[in-house]
């Protein structure tokens, strides 16, 4: 039996007013924990604009709205938090611009140094991944789920399993130790709709 809920991940880009229904549809599915909005190649007005349009219906479902990289943003628009790469803006600095209550999550690859620099430094999670191939992005590590129980087994910080991940194998990371996991074209990419993969994701992780 897992404890594991879903982070959603936005699509790179997306038609706001297509995706803020196919979004809204999605969240009748199940259980998610959480959203990220993920505009890495927009505008910083799209990617505000996007945030106060998907945000409330987040919020209307008890789901925490999570910016991707932009700890600006988040902070002008009154997200919940932010998620930042190793080669974004690092930990300390995005936390001077949110201030201690924000979700802070780092991305920390396939490396257990990463990840325990980023837990001593107070991140509220921390990110391992990719386990799978995934057309998202361009996967530079691999990350193994021996690695969620590791981190699992030593650390109270939850972990978040990012890449690749759909019904099919979310059951593996899910029974590996993962406490979140990360997904985008495992949702708006299924064959039966994102509503219904919501809730065979559930399905498959409880």
């Amino acid at each position: 039996m897992s404890d594991a809920r879903l982070y959603l991940i936005t699509p790179s880009s997306f038609n706001l007013y297509d995706f803020a229904i196919e979004l809204q549809n999605a969240l009748e599915g199940g259980d998610v924990a959480s959203l990220q909005l993920r505009m890495k190649e927009s505008y910083d007005e799209d990617i505000i604009k996007a945030a106060r349009s998907l945000m409330p219906i987040c919020h209307a479902k008890d789901v925490a709205f999570i910016i991707n990289d932009r700890p600006d943003i988040a902070q002008k628009v009154g997200a919940d938090g932010v998620h930042v790469g190793q080669d974004d803006m690092n930990y300390k600095e995005a936390r001077e611009i949110l201030g201690p209550d924000k979700i802070i999550g780092v991305t920390c690859k396939d490396s257990k140094h990463l990840a325990m620099t980023a837990g001593e430094q107070g991140a509220d999670y921390v990110a391992f991944g990719a386990f799978y191939p995934t057309p998202t992005k361009i996967t530079t590590s691999v990350a193994h789920p021996s690695l969620l129980t590791w981190w699992q087994e030593l650390f109270e910080i939850p972990c978040v399993a990012i890449g690749g991940i759909t019904v099919d194998n979310a059951t593996e990371l899910a029974n590996a130790g993962a406490d979140f996991l990360a997904i985008c074209g495992g949702v708006w990419d299924y064959k039966d709709g994102p509503k219904q993969a919501v809730h065979d994701l559930n399905q498959a992780i409880k």
